[in-house]
């Protein structure tokens, strides 16, 4: 039996770990980058000197941040601990990338409305839900038909980053868009059916638990793409969207608004934040909304809040 190559192998353990897509294609991206450093030499040849003089090369000729070395050594860490088996000496000699303090971009409530007047369609349902509930772009992306709870105004967040399910508000201004795209899916699921096509591609190992959810209205995606694809059981699926497509209306609808400020689909998640804050809403109850581990990455909007430098009066005013 032929050797299964170790980027397959890396892809496998991932995939057997349930980790998400991104990550998967960040890791590979990283270990595929750390092979070719060393002149495509196994892994398995080298050695923790190695992991430390590619981390300290990625910080002082590539000059990447802080969060991008980072990704780098996890992916190594997975590929040694997880994939190769092999335990390492503690990593010592290695030089950090600098790590930036930088203050999310937050736009007004005016300069909001002024980005969705320059958008329609699913752009700006989309956008709408990012802004009224805090959500991330994928999370937003990635949501099914029974993670809306309408009666109860609430969104339904699963496998969110960290792997944690979370709950956040339907907000009101777009429910009554919500229930009509709904129901155009149900039509378009009947219709799906009637032709062999009304599959969902479910996470994890469910399609080999529960064979016959791919086709159940509960588990499709909310906001699908007009395009099919094929599932690995070769059926016909619907897939959502691409990020791609939502981000590039956001850009091109912030550039015909006029904002000079570079806000993209995650700047309406800032905003969520700062604009909760400002309405007196506790840091705690914000933190849970979106979904932050600890509080201190909570912290960083109390610090963009509209009051001027750190809520100080100037003497000027």
């Amino acid at each position: 039996m032929a050797k299964t190559k170790l980027l397959d192998q890396v892809r496998s353990k991932i995939r057997i770990k349930h980790l998400s897509r991104s990550t998967e294609k960040i890791y590979v991206y990283w270990i595929r980058k750390y092979i070719i450093h060393f002149d495509k030499t196994h892994p398995s040849q080298l050695s923790t000197s190695h992991i430390e003089s590619f981390l300290t090369y990625l910080a002082e000729k590539e000059n990447v941040a802080a969060s991008t070395q980072n990704q780098a050594f996890n992916a190594l860490i997975f590929l040694y601990k997880q994939v190769l088996r092999i335990d390492l000496p503690e990593i010592k000699h290695v030089k950090r990338a600098k790590k930036r303090h930088t203050l999310p971009v937050v736009l007004s409530k005016s300069e909001i409305n002024l980005v969705f007047n320059c958008l329609k369609g699913t752009p700006l349902l989309v956008s709408g839900l990012l802004y009224g509930s805090g959500m991330r772009l994928n999370e937003a992306l990635r949501l099914r038909i029974k993670d809306l709870n309408i009666s109860y105004n609430q969104v339904i967040i699963r496998d969110a980053k960290g792997q944690k399910d979370r709950v956040t508000l339907l907000p009101q201004s777009v429910k009554l868009h919500i229930i009509e795209l709904i129901d155009r899916r149900k039509m378009e699921h009947v219709d799906d059916l009637s032709r062999n096509r009304g599959f969902t591609i479910l996470p994890g190992a469910l399609s080999r638990k529960y064979p016959n959810a791919d086709k159940e209205l509960g588990w499709q995606y909310l906001f699908v793409s007009d395009k099919y694809i094929m599932s690995p059981e070769n059926k016909i699926c619907r897939f959502h969207f691409h990020p791609s497509y939502i981000q590039k209306a956001i850009k091109k609808a912030v550039r015909e608004s006029g904002i000079i400020q570079p806000a993209s689909a995650h700047t309406f998640r800032h905003s969520f934040a700062t604009h909760l804050l400002e309405n007196g809403y506790d840091i705690r109850t914000v933190q849970e909304l979106l979904g932050h581990k600890s509080v201190k990455t909570t912290m960083i909007y109390t610090h963009v809040l509209n009051r001027g430098g750190l809520g100080v009066r100037s003497p000027l005013d």
